[in-house]
């Protein structure tokens, strides 16, 4: 019986063979390379389409935030102005020329800006409008789901609630030099005296700060 003694019998491969081996590998490599592009073209794409939908959101998002910043003139066509209000702090009361005060002389010690139960002093308030605060003031006698709505309305930052004796007006809302009064709480004219007052540049002093300062009675938030 004859031994092959380790030797193989497999038939050799001709060079014809080896060539088509070699190009079928090549092509196998062509194709997986064409893949990667391929997979990665999509991954380009998708993130560059994900980048324009990006893009479009934040143009959408800062149109929308402009136009509801951007308030009604007409709303304000009942606003009170005045010009070339005195800065100066004083000790004693002042008898300002309008009620609430919407600037003037006031006290060293501002009004730390938030909502309040009880009246507060005039000259404290004064000097946090100074600062570019707002003030939002109501009738004592006002409801208190009217009140719920007014403190729905106030800034987080720089404004102050009070409810005003004496106001002549369910609600009042004053800011450096101007000056709003309505009849209803839910007035759209309040949002657009906010947008408007709040926080202007042109308050005497802007960006002072509305806390640390005094804190007034009935303080709650």
């Amino acid at each position: 019986m004859p031994q092959n003694h380790g030797v193989s019998t497999a038939p050799k491969q001709s060079k014809a063979d080896r060539r088509a081996e070699a190009r079928a590998a090549q092509l196998e490599t062509f194709k997986k390379k064409q893949a990667a592009e391929k997979r990665n073209r999509f991954i380009v794409l998708g993130l560059s389409i994900l980048g324009v939908l990006a893009v479009i959101a934040i143009v959408a998002t800062v149109i929308v935030v402009n136009i509801r910043q951007e308030p009604d003139s007409a709303l304000l066509d009942t606003v009170q102005t005045w010009d070339d209000l005195e800065q100066t702090h004083v000790e004693g009361t002042v008898d300002y020329p309008m009620s609430p005060p919407a600037g003037g002389p006031h006290f060293a010690g501002w009004l730390n800006c938030g909502v309040y139960s009880e009246p507060q002093v005039n000259e404290q308030a004064v000097h946090s409008l100074e600062h570019g605060a707002v003030w939002i003031t109501y009738d004592p006698e006002l409801p208190e789901s009217d009140v719920a709505i007014l403190r729905e309305t106030v800034p987080d930052s720089y404004a102050v609630l009070s409810p005003y004796p004496g106001l002549g007006a369910p609600v009042a809302i004053s800011a450096w030099g101007a000056q709003l009064k309505v009849a209803d709480p839910a007035d759209p004219a309040i949002d657009a005296f906010i947008s408007t007052y709040w926080r202007a540049s042109d308050a005497p002093e802007p960006g002072a700060p509305c806390t640390g300062g005094i804190d007034g009675p009935g303080k709650e938030s």
